[in-house]
């Protein structure tokens, strides 16, 4: 009497027995759904597109497979433009002491602006009218010693020569220009003529505008040599930035 032979398959020669998956899987699927289990606990679920090898699709990247589209390194931001980067807290910040030979002053007060008719005291007449004037700031300068307040408007031109067509316009007219008075501190009344000094300079395409008063609003008709010194201080201090721009 022949004895059957039980069929005999590769495959099932080759199959792994029952529970022989290694530890470290075993570990891991445990610790997912420990996870799992956790946050619906706390109703709470974190749902992303799922990464190839994700043991729990759906719930982030929960394979040790790098991600295939890692995080670009993010550029640097493109430079300012000179018209953006026009403002006095660029180019003179308050915190910065101003000095120049013996003159010593600290920027009180600042702004700044597109429309150039804006820093002048007639609003209804400009001054710089087609002649290309693109921007303005202004600052107020003090000095260390408290005397003397001077007042810079920087206009800014096209060019060099839009510049220079504008110094001729209004070479003789800084008084039409508004006076920049540190913060906090207010115009003297209207009956009041303070004793002032002027200047207007040109510094590559841009003008400065500069007068100065006494801090105590005294009048006079015309300034003395402490005036005109600072003034002459605070115009070269406001220009010297623009000189070859």
């Amino acid at each position: 009497m022949t004895s059957q032979r039980q069929p005999h398959t590769l495959a099932a020669e080759h199959q792994p027995p029952a529970g022989h998956r290694s530890a470290g899987e075993r570990g891991r699927k445990a610790a997912m759904w420990s996870i799992v289990a956790a946050l619906a606990a706390g109703g709470v679920w974190l749902v992303s597109k799922p990464h190839p090898g994700d043991v729990l699709p759906g719930l982030g990247p929960t394979s040790n497979q790098p991600s295939a589209s890692p995080l670009a390194v993010g550029q640097a931001a493109p430079p300012l433009t000179e018209a953006q980067s026009f403002n006095t807290e660029r180019y003179f910040p308050a915190q910065r002491a101003i000095e120049l030979d013996g003159y010593r002053a600290r920027r009180t007060a600042g702004r700044d602006g597109a429309d150039c008719q804006a820093i002048q005291l007639d609003k209804t007449r400009d001054l710089l009218k087609d002649l290309s004037c693109q921007g303005w700031l202004a600052l107020a300068l003090t000095r260390t010693d408290q005397q003397v307040i001077s007042s810079v408007a920087v206009l800014r031109f096209a060019d060099p020569r839009a510049a220079g067509r504008a110094l001729e316009a209004i070479r003789d007219k800084a008084a039409d220009f508004e006076f920049t008075y540190p913060d906090g501190v207010g115009a003297p009344a209207a009956t009041v003529k303070p004793m002032t000094a002027a200047r207007i300079e040109q510094a590559g395409h841009y003008l400065t505008v500069t007068l100065s008063r006494y801090a105590d609003q005294r009048a006079g008709t015309a300034p003395d040599a402490l005036l005109i010194d600072s003034t002459r201080s605070a115009a070269a201090a406001a220009g010297s930035p623009f000189m070859w721009m």
